[in-house]
């Protein structure tokens, strides 16, 4: 399936664009992806691979780091919709009886919890550091495989009760994964293959390195490709601004991309519905928590530019926002995301970084995929938010 039809851009969006892609690293090269309406743009910049001169094009494939939390959480929430598991299922019912973390069992964790950051299980799994240090500029985590990482679960503390509070977890993502994979009998990459990129057309996303994709440099070395065997449904995926332009266009209309003509179709739609619902309270002025992704409620002026830079308007969120009451839970059957927010996540892997973000009320969406230095990755990240807000503001009152 060929992707959807763009345009280079316009000299309006070409000037936004210039300051986002002065972040990104010289070396490593960028791809940006803008979605307004029914105008869609790739804007690539650099070279892939800095000893050829060879340049970034459209399908020039990046590590996405924790975006791939976004495809984890879509792919539970269309299991959630054909019945096969359910978001309150205890995840003891996928693991081996000898694999559970120990955590009081009068109240258990979750599929919900682990999409959620609520389970209370800690970023990394107990023993993975020490492995880390040795190899901690080439694969720290090449040598941790599945059957460490159960033999690690038992070891793991869980910090408070499960669903009372947002701790970020790679852990919990990529355990995801591994029940999600379990209830269906496939590998996590097979079956992501099957239920989510397959028919979204995301021919290029997948977890294997494929062909040579954008190479990021440290002190004038190439950074070897990241790899994270036992928990591939954290950070893993690698993918093109192509497939992200198509994967962004599922989330903002579900009719956007044409899916297969089967039964199981109808599931993957509801998924993209589920996937960008708050699941949290965004207590402490954090972000809400959907499945997989982040969302923030936009301030009653977003319109308006303003001025500060990348960190002025977006990092303002959280103080000019109004209070955010109790959310509904994934059975109360609340609709999709109100007017004025938006839904986003970050990946930083070995050598680049990751946006992507969208806004279903003003059906403007951004993807930003960067190669380079991880240090950085926030100046990247400041710039695509800001980038996005104005799009929001540009776009959306048009």
């Amino acid at each position: 399936m060929n992707a959807p039809p763009y345009g280079p851009p316009d000299p309006e969006l070409d000037r936004l664009l210039r300051p986002l892609f002065r972040t990104a690293a010289p070396a490593g090269g960028a791809a940006v992806v803008v979605i307004r309406g029914d105008d869609r743009t790739v804007a690539c910049r650099g070279h892939a691979v800095r000893s050829t001169e060879r340049p970034v094009r459209a399908d020039t494939r990046f590590e996405l780091g924790s975006v791939t939390k976004t495809f984890t959480g879509l792919l539970l929430a269309e299991m959630a919709a054909r019945g096969e598991v359910g978001y309150d299922d205890p995840i003891d019912r996928y693991l081996p009886a000898d694999a559970a973390p120990g955590y009081p069992q009068e109240r258990p964790i979750t599929l919900l919890h682990l999409a959620t950051h609520t389970s209370g299980l800690p970023r990394l799994p107990d023993g993975v550091l020490p492995g880390q240090v040795p190899r901690w500029f080439t694969r720290p985590y090449a040598t941790f495989g599945p059957a460490h990482l159960l033999r690690a679960l038992p070891r793991t503390a869980v910090r408070g009760t499960p669903g009372t509070q947002v701790r970020y977890s790679n852990l919990g993502c990529g355990l995801l994964g591994l029940l999600l994979a379990n209830a269906a009998g496939q590998r996590y990459d097979d079956l992501l293959a099957a239920r989510v990129c397959g028919p979204l057309g995301l021919m290029d996303t997948s977890c294997g390195p494929g062909r040579e994709e954008d190479a990021g440099y440290r002190r004038g070395r190439r950074v070897p490709s990241f790899r994270l065997p036992a928990l591939p449904a954290a950070a893993a995926l690698r993918s093109t601004a192509d497939d992200m332009l198509r994967y962004l266009q599922a989330h903002l209309a579900l009719d956007a991309v044409p899916l297969p003509e089967r039964a199981d179709a109808a599931a993957l739609r509801t998924a993209l519905n589920e996937v960008r619902r708050p699941r949290t309270d965004g207590r402490r002025g954090g972000p809400r928590i959907c499945l997989g992704w982040n969302h923030r409620a936009l301030p009653a002026g977003v319109a308006e530019p303003r001025a500060g830079g990348a960190a002025g308007a977006f990092g303002r969120l959280a103080a000019d926002r109004k209070p955010v009451g109790p959310v509904p839970a994934a059975s109360d059957g609340a609709g999709p995301v109100e007017v004025g927010e938006v839904v986003y996540h970050v990946g930083a892997a070995r050598r680049s970084t990751a946006f992507v973000g969208f806004s279903p009320r003003a059906q403007v969406g951004l993807a930003v995929l960067a190669g380079g230095q991880p240090l950085r990755s926030r100046a990247l990240v400041q710039s695509a938010h800001e980038t996005l807000r104005v799009l929001i503001a540009e776009f959306g009152e048009d």
